[in-house]
Formats: structure tokens, sequence, C-alpha cells
């Protein structure tokens, strides 16, 4: 899956398919997740947020099913 930059402290990088609604994100310690059945409002919000970490913290994380890749 293709990601793009972002500005955060603690994310790198982000990407997102509409096709499987798969969200990936890439930290900046190197480890990268997959979040899984994220709608296309959420990613949308998520790029359009404030503090990009903090949004990946309190309405992915605790949400989505995910797993390291």
């Amino acid at each position: 899956m293709k990601r793009r930059m972002v500005e955060s402290a603690s994310v790198r990088s982000v990407g997102y398919s509409t096709s499987s609604r798969t969200l990936e994100v890439e930290f900046v310690n190197g480890s990268v997740y997959q979040y899984f059945d994220v709608p296309q409002p959420t990613y949308a919000g998520l790029m359009a947020a404030p503090s990009i970490g903090n949004f990946v913290n309190t309405k992915i994380k605790p949400y989505y099913e995910f797993a390291e890749i």
C-alpha cells in the first residue's frame, strides 16, 4: 500500500485502501500497523486532524482490529 508522509511527532506516514477499508500507519519508531474495516470518513478525519498521533490513539486504536506488519 502506498503511504504518504505526514507532519506528526509520532506518525511518519499513512496509507488507506478504499477497496479493503484498510488503514496503514507507519510510526516514527519504524513499526507499521494495519487497521481493518476503517470507514473512509474516519481516514479523512485522521488526515485533517490537528494532531495525527492523538487521533490515532483516541479514534483508531481503541476501535479497530489491527495487525503489525
